[in-house]
């Protein structure tokens, strides 16, 4: 079977979705590897590392794509335009990759339209056995750290004290809003530099994660967050009441703070407004928000998606696309969450794919099948 790895097109974009070294792995499963030319160029691995690894070098895209029976992306595919990349992947085929696939629906009917199989590995079940797999957890980790990286560098002071003949500088105060995979991984970094860290999530599960990382949980109303998290392990969205005494606690604390980083989403919907305008006039002149919410629309009212601006003389990072902000890594994983998804669906005398569709790692993450829309998630969106 062909499987191919094409460079991904998205405006931005930096990762790739297998590395020389899960290649390697593709290879010896049987598969035939088509990487195009490029492909892992922005993440730091070559042409020839791909072909070392056992890969093909395909000269453009549509050479990867054709005939290719499974294709590997980081991002879903371009649809509009000249380089409308579903056009170039054959009927029956099968597609992996984050698709978006609850805020896109248009696409969603496409992908059903030209017959093809395919994966939103961001609707992976929260399931132990799935850990591996999730590719929501293995981004957002890096994606935490490199927030707190992002911070301290737009931020104009030290982070841990500093004591010095000439005086004491204080340790900086960074509060995270939202503490699941990225803002955990934000409370480890912070307290790695020396910040004084406080933390807050809807979920009161998390108060005691927060604590074991040496932060403090800022406990806004603990009898309305019981039932605040979904099944999945997501966080639930709030009602009206929760949200104003909510704002209020924290539009206490943010004054005080020198870098706030929020990492609040709610699946399949825009991103919860937890900063408003007069939060951030609140807040001294330097300081920082970090929004690792930008892509769905941001935690803070004046963030702008995909850049920094300063607004009350505070710097709002509003950076889109943050694990692509460290490819290499990024790719690393989630080239591994790919393999680890595949490999329980590969029949080991055939080496060929056998899906087990009732497998809750496969049912949980397909989307279209058999000119289809058949996860239940979107059976609303799309048919």
């Amino acid at each position: 079977m062909k499987l191919a790895v094409p460079r991904e097109r998205m405006p931005g974009e930096t990762r790739v979705a297998a590395t020389p070294d899960v290649v390697k792995k593709y290879v010896s499963m049987g598969f035939e590897v088509v990487v195009e030319t490029g492909a892992g160029s922005a993440a730091a691995f070559s042409d020839g590392d791909y072909e070392a690894a056992g890969a093909t070098i395909a000269a453009d895209e549509a050479a990867a794509l054709k005939d290719a029976d499974i294709v590997l992306k980081i991002q879903r595919p371009i649809l509009n335009g000249a380089e409308n990349e579903l056009a170039l992947i054959k009927p029956g085929a099968v597609l992996v990759a984050q698709l978006s696939a609850l805020t896109r629906p248009d696409d969603v009917k496409a992908y059903q339209e030209a017959n093809l199989t395919t994966f939103a590995l961001e609707l992976m079940p929260r399931i132990s056995r799935a850990q591996s797999m999730d590719i929501l957890s293995s981004q957002n980790n890096l994606a935490g750290y490199k927030a707190v990286i992002d911070g301290a560098a737009e931020y104009g002071s030290m982070m841990p004290m500093m004591m010095t003949a000439a005086g004491t500088i204080p340790p900086a105060k960074v509060f995270i809003m939202g503490v699941g995979v990225a803002g955990l991984q934000a409370i480890a970094t912070a307290k790695r530099l020396g910040a004084v860290v406080t933390a807050n999530d809807v979920r009161p599960a998390t108060k005691e994660q927060v604590e074991s990382l040496g932060g403090k949980f800022l406990m806004v109303d603990e009898a309305s967050m019981k039932g605040a998290e979904t099944a999945g392990g997501y966080a639930k969205e709030m009602g009206e009441d929760y949200k104003k005494k909510a704002a209020e606690v924290v539009a206490e604390h943010v004054k005080k703070q020198d870098i706030v980083i929020t990492t609040a989403l709610i699946p399949g919907k825009p991103a919860p407004k937890l900063i408003t305008a007069a939060m951030v006039e609140s807040m001294h002149a330097g300081a920082v928000i970090v929004d690792l919410a930008a892509d769905a629309g941001g935690n803070c009212e004046l963030t702008e998606p995909g850049t920094v601006v300063v607004k009350h003389g505070v710097k709002i990072v509003g950076h889109t696309n943050v694990p692509g902000r460290l490819p290499k890594d990024a790719s690393v994983l989630f080239a591994k969450n790919v393999l680890n998804f595949l490999t329980p669906q590969v029949d080991k005398e055939t080496k060929a794919l056998a899906f087990k569709w009732d497998d809750e790692t496969v049912s949980g993450t397909l989307v279209t099948r058999d000119g289809k829309v058949v996860n239940p998630l979107l059976s609303g969106e799309a048919k």
